[in-house]
């Protein structure tokens, strides 16, 4: 068997050992490039390590841990709170109001399950206190998040704009961008008068009587926080929706309260840094292209200075799992780009014959796959395979790229993707099942509809 077998087949094998046992995907891919790398490709452990992302650790280290400082000193719950106050009793806008905030923790760096661990425990509780769908809750929280992951600062921005570069194909990353966001806004707009939108539109907060309400240790989270890692764990002391007696919209009984219509808490002067330093981090990245791992380790270090008992959980807090992941799988990627294996891979895929039967076919794998895996993963594994062919020149480079790109991760609502997953672990106890099978019927859905429609969009014209 040839080396690019080999690879190919090591690949699968890590995809499908991560996707069946709870092993996780990462370490299975350093493992592999070191067996497959020393064992069949005659590099040493240098040659093999030469290939991990520096580049992407620091990225994924410096955003997540700024984000766990602001989720922990109380600036991101104050942020949507305050977001949400602004829709003054209209229900309806509860969820777009979410699809917002996501997409714009994405969209300044945020990695997608860190931004949706962050806004789904809160979103889901509204959910459950003012009667909405949590299906509908639940897909606009992660078309949001996928609306602004593709910016040029988010973590999918730069692992497509920097292969794009690296490669010295054609880019535009901001079109990208606002491909992305219009396509997962149609999609959410789709998904809200199918889920009951319609329903809320007739609905203010003080016409509607709460849930029950539930307890505090009803709420779970998913624990590893990617697919592959270990499974699912409980969290007692994640935060539920409040008792009657607290977080009641205003009109239900004695001592109840209208969350919508309520002042948000005052600003601490944490929460000042913070925002500021999220402000400062946004300007370096977009005005003055400044790294954005480093401008957010250096935020992140300036608020653990001025705040250290706020700032001091936040390190655990750090989404290791997806950094673990995504080094993982681009380690061995460029393994797979020493030993020539994409290079071979993309000569197979022109020998199909048809340009544009080849393009959707990658479309296809890539949702497929996505839906069960990280769309970080497999963003960082298939765009490299689609390189050789895209240099043919045969197909737009950036109409395939954007139409590769939605399709790996719309399909994040899928309940086996962390996204999905963690919707699913905060919906309320009595529907969770539900929630998971609506979820499982979208998630699988979108495999075919997504590669479908923006093959026909980006693709089949020309135009790019």
């Amino acid at each position: 068997m040839s080396i690019q077998l080999v690879t190919i087949v090591a690949l699968a094998l890590v995809f499908l050992i991560a996707t069946l046992l709870p092993v996780h995907m990462g370490v299975l891919a350093f493992v592999a490039a070191f067996i497959v790398g020393t064992a069949f490709a005659g590099q040493s452990t240098d040659d093999v390590l030469a290939g991990f992302p520096g580049d992407l650790f620091i990225i994924l280290v410096g955003v997540t841990l700024l984000f766990a400082i602001a989720k922990g000193n109380g600036t991101v719950d104050w942020l949507v709170r305050a977001a949400v106050r602004g829709v003054r009793g209209r229900i309806a806008l509860i969820p777009w109001v979410m699809f917002l905030v996501t997409a714009t923790l994405t969209a300044v760096g945020a990695v997608v399950p860190a931004a949706v661990a962050i806004i789904a425990p809160i979103g889901m509780g509204f959910a459950t206190r003012y009667r909405i769908n949590p299906m509908l809750m639940g897909l606009l929280i992660i078309n949001g998040a996928s609306a602004g992951g593709f910016s040029p600062m988010s973590i999918f921005g730069s692992i497509v704009n920097g292969v794009v570069g690296r490669n010295a194909l054609p880019s535009n990353p901001g079109l990208l961008f606002l491909s992305s966001f219009l396509f997962n806004l149609a999609l959410s707009v789709v998904v809200f008068f199918l889920f009951g939108g319609r329903e809320l539109l007739k609905r203010q907060a003080s016409a509607i009587s709460l849930a029950p309400a539930r307890d505090q240790a009803d709420t779970v989270r998913v624990g590893a926080g990617v697919p592959g890692s270990g499974g699912v764990g409980a969290a007692p002391d994640e935060p539920g929706p409040a008792s009657p007696t607290s977080d009641a919209p205003s009109g239900t009984g004695p001592g109840t309260r209208d969350e919508t219509d309520e002042k948000p808490a005052p600003l601490t002067r944490d929460h000042v840094l913070t925002l500021l330093g999220l402000a400062a981090l946004a300007v370096g990245a977009l005005a003055f292209g400044l790294d954005v791992g480093v401008t957010a380790l250096t935020v992140a270090a300036l608020l653990s200075l001025a705040s250290p008992a706020s700032a001091k959980a936040a390190v655990a807090q750090v989404a290791w799992p997806t950094v673990l992941l995504i080094c993982g799988i681009v380690t061995f990627v460029s393994l797979m780009e020493k030993v020539g294996t994409i290079d071979w891979l993309g000569h197979m895929v022109t020998t199909i014959g048809s340009p544009l039967l080849a393009a959707i076919i990658i479309c296809l794998i890539g949702a497929v796959v996505s839906a069960f895996a990280s769309t970080t993963g497999i963003l960082g594994a298939l765009i490299p395979l689609a390189v050789p062919f895209l240099l043919a020149g045969q197909i737009g480079a950036v109409g395939l790229i954007i139409a590769l790109s939605i399709s790996a991760s719309v399909v994040d609502s899928s309940p086996f993707s962390t996204s999905g997953a963690l919707v699913v672990a905060n919906a309320p106890d009595a529907g969770r099942e539900r929630v998971f099978r609506g979820l499982m019927a979208w998630g699988f859905s979108m495999c075919a509809v997504a590669p479908i429609a923006t093959w026909l969009i980006f693709v089949v014209p020309g135009w790019l």
